[in-house]
Formats: C-alpha cells, structure tokens, sequence
C-alpha cells in the first residue's frame, strides 16, 4: 500500500461521500421517483438507505482490512481471485461509473438551462452544459487527492446549508392532507421504486476508493462510510416530506428534471427556485468530482491487474490517464440515455456488484473480522433489492435488459481478451529469462 503524501481524513471521507450521493441522486431522481411511489417516496428512500447502510457496514470492513485505492475491484479479487470472472465484474463497474457519471452530467445541464430563456434552444445547451462540466472536472482532478477533498469539504458546506434551509421552511409550512396516505399508491409501486431511490445512495462507495490516501483506513473507513449515509438518509426523508408536503404528486412529477427547485416556488417564490437551482449545479459538479477520482482509482486498479489496458494506468499530471479515457466514455454516454435509462441501468448494475462483494465477503469474513448476520443482511438486502428493480426494468423499461446483456458480454469479451494479451506478452519474456 501507498502512503499518500495529501491524506485524507475523516470528515474529507464523509465529504465525498456525500458529495457523491447528493448529487444527481436527489435533485434529478426525486421525481423519476415520484411517477412510481408518488407521495410515499420519502418510504422507498428509508429503505434505500437501509440497503445502503448493510452495504456501507460490510464495504467498510472489507476496506479496513484490505485498503486500496481499487475499493471493491480490490474485495473481488481477495475473495474469487484473479481470474475471468473478477476481471468481467471489475469491467461491469467501470462501465456502471461511468454510465452513474453521466446521470450526474446530465443533471446539472437540466439545471442549467432553466436560467436559459424559453426561446433557447435547451435541448443543445443541456448537452454543451453537459459535457462542460465533464471536461472541467477532469482538468480539476488532474490536481491530485488534496485539491478533491479541499473542493468537497466546501461544496458539501453549501449543499447541505441550503437543502437543510429547504428542508426545515418546507416541513414548517406542510400541508398535511397532501402526505394523507390516502394519496399513496400500492405498496409494491413503493418497492419497486428502490431501483431509483438506491442510486441516489450509490455514490458512497466512492468513500472506499480513498482508504490508500487515509493516514488509518481500519478506524476511518468504516466511521465515514456509515456517517455519510445515515446524514445523507435523513436529509433525503427530509426533503421527500418538504417537497411533498408542499406540491401535488402530478406538478413534482411535471417538472421532475428540476423538482427540489420547483417545490421552493410555493415557500420561497423565484428567489428560492434560483437558489435551489444553483445549489444543484454545485452538488451535481461536487458529485462528478467525488466520482471522478473513485473512477479513476477503480481504473487503475484494473490495469495494474490487467483487467484494463495499461493505458488507464499511465501517470498525467497529478493523476492517472485513465482520468481523461473515463472523461471521453461518460460524455459518450450522456450523449446516449436519457435519465430514466441512466437510472436502470446503473441501478441494477451496481446491486448485482455489491450482492456479490458481499457473498464473497462471506469467505473472508474471518479475516475481515465482520458480524456474520449483518453481512447476511447485506447479501440478502442487496439481492431483494435487485430482484424488485429487476421487476420494475422488464414491467417498464423492457430495452434495457438487452442493454444490460450487452453490458455483460462486452464486459465478459474484454477481459477474456485481455487475458490472451497478456498470455502472450508474458511468454516471450519466460523465455528470454
């Protein structure tokens, strides 16, 4: 293991935790969201973040007792060893970073253009927006770890002051007959939400990716994972009452790609729809650079296991080119679905990850010393969950279960031919020896 010359800390973990979970989570999701749970997501995202909470235990022992800026590319390889299998799971998270990152670009550019005249043409500027904000934070994370932590700790700052603001005015001033269950709809719509709602979690496991910069992951990593996705629960349950409490179902759901800042209309006029529209650039851009740095890290992983070409590996200004090669895909990506694809794609693709890091943690748990129940806990929450998602994907967006298998085949194609380069560049030098 490294030791980093630019540590990161304890409330820096938690940080970019959050950083990375508030991000396009709750400001583009809250109302995708909404079309399914309605009134009751405030429900769906209480037990997203239990899913996340049983996640974030057994990710935090894994990343105490094995600290590595691969995070989970490096649990996989402790419990099924190097091999196809580990190697086409590690590509599957590449490509399910990237395909969140691009959810999270796609935000900020909705946000964005709501300071654009009607008149604009909103659709080309939402993609410029875009792909700026892309471009301008791989240029800041060629900066190295200490320039991320420094940026998140002051982002996170603001968010958090603004959307608890938000929060706390909307819960004063609630019309209780809105949040009447009487308006909820079935229980199962609320289940099947989690395929939105647990994405808007997804993001702390970035937190696991910087236990080689943390000065002693074993006390640290665990403490800020868990710290970072109980504030983030609660803040969630918060706005889910405030915006809902305030605005009927079908007007969250008419402006669903800038929700958060329509539900400030109603308590804080255009003012606050302005403030909260900024807000969501700062965290959609706190969430890119947060996720960006745990890509990168991730990426390089994979090509010093040969998982990867060597390329994302080689070093560029303060950081990995895998850094610039990510930057090109999530533009690609964006440029491709559309939020509601992004969601379902990365949501079933991340729950299928963790349900198998936590069965493989199973096997390691005598080294990681961790609570056999809660890591039981963790493969079963993780698996119902995407089990439900996986219902709602065939019911609704039927496309893109073949987009998933395409995913797994590439994912399965590339590494096995990487594995034959490898071979091959391996035997010349046993024989030059």
């Amino acid at each position: 293991m490294h030791v980093s010359k630019k540590p990161i800390g304890f409330w820096s973990a938690v940080s970019m935790g959050i950083g990375a979970m508030v991000g396009a989570g709750i400001f583009a999701l809250l109302g995708e969201a909404s079309v399914i749970s309605g009134s009751a997501v405030y429900i769906s995202f209480i037990v997203g973040g239990i899913v996340a909470l049983f996640s974030g235990y057994s990710l935090g022992k894994l990343g105490a007792c094995y600290p590595s800026s691969g995070g989970i590319i490096e649990y996989l390889s402790q419990a099924y060893g190097a091999g196809l299998f580990t190697g086409s799971m590690g590509v599957m998270m590449y490509f399910a970073a990237v395909v969140s990152l691009s959810l999270v670009a796609k935000a900020f550019g909705n946000y964005a253009i709501t300071f654009l005249p009607d008149h604009a043409a909103l659709q080309i500027w939402q993609h410029i927006f875009s792909i700026g904000v892309i471009v301008l934070f791989v240029l800041i994370n060629l900066g190295g770890a200490k320039d991320v932590a420094v940026l998140e700790r002051v982002t996170v700052g603001i968010k958090f002051v603004v959307l608890a603001g938000l929060s706390v005015a909307g819960i004063i001033v609630i019309k209780p007959e809105l949040l009447s269950t009487s308006h909820y709809p079935p229980i199962n719509n609320v289940f099947f939400s989690i395929a939105i709602t647990f994405f808007a979690y997804e993001g702390f496991r970035v937190i696991t990716n910087v236990a080689e910069d943390m000065p002693d992951p074993s006390k640290t990593l665990p403490r800020a994972m868990v710290a970072a996705i109980l504030l983030v629960m609660l803040l969630y349950v918060m706005i889910a009452f405030a915006v809902f409490g305030n605005l009927p179902v079908s007007q969250v759901i008419a402006a669903k790609d800038f929700a958060l800042a329509q539900a400030a209309l109603p308590i804080f006029g255009h003012v606050g729809f302005s403030v909260v529209a900024v807000t969501a650039l700062i965290s959609t851009a706190s969430a890119i650079n947060a996720n960006l740095y745990a890509v990168t890290n991730v990426t390089y992983q994979l090509a010093k296991d040969g998982e990867l070409p060597s390329l994302y590996g080689k070093p560029i200004a303060h950081s990995r080119e895998g850094l610039v090669v990510s930057g090109v895909f999530i533009i690609v990506s964006l440029l491709l679905f559309d939020l509601t694809e992004i969601a379902a794609i990365g949501s079933v693709s991340i729950l299928f990850i963790h349900a198998v890091t936590h069965i493989g943690h199973l096997k390691l748990i005598n080294e990681t010393g961790a609570s056999k129940i809660m890591i039981i806990l963790a493969v079963l929450s993780s698996s119902i969950a995407l089990v439900l998602s996986f219902i709602y994907i065939s019911r609704e967006l039927d496309h893109i279960i073949i987009i998933l298998a395409g995913f797994v085949v590439v994912a399965a194609v590339t590494e096995f031919s990487l594995q034959k380069i490898n071979k091959k560049e391996i035997r010349p030098r046993i024989k030059n020896i």
